[in-house]
């Protein structure tokens, strides 16, 4: 079911015959919206305006969901919905365990590609967004009924682990004492080695031979590293309470075997061709070809994406593909993509989209770098909100801030001001949910009793419950469009629409019907806030 002011919207334009776009009224005595849409049909008509919006009014059957139309000032009409439609929606949204949240009619498989970290190295400040924004997505939609698989793309092949695996033979070094933050210090160890030692990166370039030709030891230390590695991410997963799992693991590793033969099948189908040395694909609109095989015979990054996508549509059954990753890897997306179209590995009626995001800046504006100019890994970005907040709220303040803005814009991390319990932060919206735990706890102690809406009639109490019921309609429009900032303003608007109500209209020093009324107004915005929060992947505290 569409939301009361979808409803509204869709009876007045099947009159007016475009759209009505409704906006919000700017005051609660003009009602609850207010169209501008005779106003624009009277300047194609030539007619006076007052006089259009009259004659849609009168055409206008709004009685089971409005209060009779008004025409104001030179011709807009206000609108104001019913007291009792009001309340028996979002009486049947408390009762709904989905708070509102309507499941599509047609279910999509849909494949999120996102925190993709590399072996042998820790999770650094660019997998921080990475990982939040493509939670964000898994749980929205998953929540709308789609059946989400996720990817965890990571780095477990290529030339650095020749390096590694040969720093570990020349050290006789035991990898079962190693963790992740071991390993990045192996890692660190072995490339300084490769610089000042030829014949240790001759050993490592044969090592990589071994490593692709399948030698056991050498497979087996390779192994070992993916297995620090995963348990190091894991441990990280887990402290971001995030969904990922080791069965979402698909690393470059997995797509190898599909590599050669997908080199042979687009340069048989004259897709792909021979260019000073090199297999590539023209792509029309780039610059710059897909390279499918380098002239020494290798494969890299552009053929293995291609390789990626037409397993998800083949093997997986995607038929919508989301990559989340840093914004400067749009261009290379979108040539693997055009690739995969015209190979057709993409069929048209497939969606792939490329998420990219900007950077996460220090305080001062700049990269984020450690004080020696290195990378800051994401555990030490959680540790500096930690010490601020207790670890459920500092991650609350991460999520908030990462999503409540435009992915594509950088955005400032601000321990401090983060985890602000005022304005618009994560916290803030933490507070309001427990602060609605308070109030049905105090309700429960002084034998209050609430199970649907009766009374009606403030205007902050209808503004609250206009509000509640554009919750699913919110929801939806986050999984469409891909902007979890929009489900972020929605609640934050949420807990100030609350905290109005909370001052004007006196909750538990009422008398029923009054007081049962606005006791269920407060368990659904508890209810919303709580739904909405778990889709940002924050929890909401019961107590703060």
């Amino acid at each position: 079911m569409s939301s009361l002011p979808s409803q509204l919207s869709q009876r007045i334009e099947s009159v007016a015959g475009i759209d009505p776009e409704l906006r919000p009224a700017t005051k609660p005595q003009f009602g609850h919206f207010q169209s501008n849409v005779a106003l624009r049909l009277a300047k194609q008509e030539g007619a006076k305006p007052r006089d259009v919006a009259q004659r849609i009014v009168d055409q206008l059957r709004l009685d089971d969901l409005c209060e009779t139309p008004e025409v104001a000032g030179p011709g807009f009409i206000n609108f104001r919905i019913r007291a009792d439609v009001l309340a028996a929606t979002v009486t049947d949204q408390l009762a709904d365990p989905r708070a509102g949240i309507m499941t599509v009619a047609d279910p999509q498989r849909v494949v999120i590609d996102y925190s993709s970290p590399n072996v042998a190295k820790q999770m650094h400040v660019g997998h921080l967004r990475s990982t939040i924004i493509g939670d964000c997505f898994n749980r929205v939609l998953s929540a709308l009924g789609h059946q989400v698989i996720a990817q965890n793309h990571i780095g477990d092949w290529g030339r650095q682990f020749g390096m590694l695996i040969e720093q570990v033979a020349d050290e006789g070094l035991d990898l079962a004492s190693l963790d992740l933050a071991g390993a990045e210090e192996l890692y660190r160890r072995a490339n300084a080695h490769l610089d000042a030692d030829e014949s240790f990166a001759a050993r490592a370039r044969e090592r990589v031979v071994k490593l692709q030709s399948g030698d056991p030891a050498t497979r087996q230390a390779w192994q070992r590293l993916i297995e620090i590695s995963l348990a190091g991410f894991n441990r990280t997963y887990a402290r971001m309470n995030v969904k990922l799992t080791d069965a979402d693991v698909a690393g470059e590793s997995s797509y190898n075997p599909l590599l050669a033969p997908l080199a042979d099948d687009l340069e048989r189908r004259g897709i792909a061709k021979v260019d000073d040395g090199a297999l590539v694909v023209f792509a029309q609109g780039f610059d710059a070809p897909a390279i499918i095989r380098n002239s020494a015979g290798g494969y890299g990054y552009d053929v293995t994406d291609v390789a990626a996508i037409r397993y998800r549509v083949d093997e997986l059954g995607a038929r919508r593909i989301i990559y989340v990753t840093d914004a400067r890897q749009h261009h290379h997306f979108e040539l693997a993509f055009a690739v995969a179209r015209m190979a057709g590995y993409l069929p048209d009626d497939v969606v792939a989209e490329h998420v990219g995001f900007g950077m996460v800046l220090g305080p001062g504006g700049t990269p984020i770098k450690t004080r020696e100019g290195g990378t800051v890994t994401l555990d030490s970005l959680l540790d500096a909100a930690e010490e601020h907040a207790v670890p459920e709220i500092a991650l609350a303040a991460i999520k908030y801030a990462d999503l409540s803005n435009s992915l594509q814009k950088d955005y400032v991390f601000d321990a401090e001001r983060m985890t602000q319990t005022t304005g618009d932060t994560g916290p803030y919206l933490q507070y309001a949910h427990s602060r609605c735990a308070g109030i049905l706890r105090e309700g429960a102690s002084r034998g209050r009793h609430f199970d649907h809406i009766e009374v009606l009639s403030e205007p902050a109490e209808q503004e609250l419950a206009l509000w509640l019921t554009r919750f699913g309609e919110t929801v939806q429009v986050v999984a469409d469009d891909l902007t979890p900032h929009k489900l972020c303003t929605y609640l934050f608007e949420l807990a100030t629409k609350f905290s109005t109500f909370y001052e004007q209209c006196p909750v538990l020093k009422s008398e029923d019907p009054v007081c049962s009324s606005r006791l269920c107004l407060v368990a659904a915005t508890k209810q919303v806030l709580a739904t909405g929060l778990d889709l940002l992947g924050i929890v909401a505290p019961e107590r703060m």
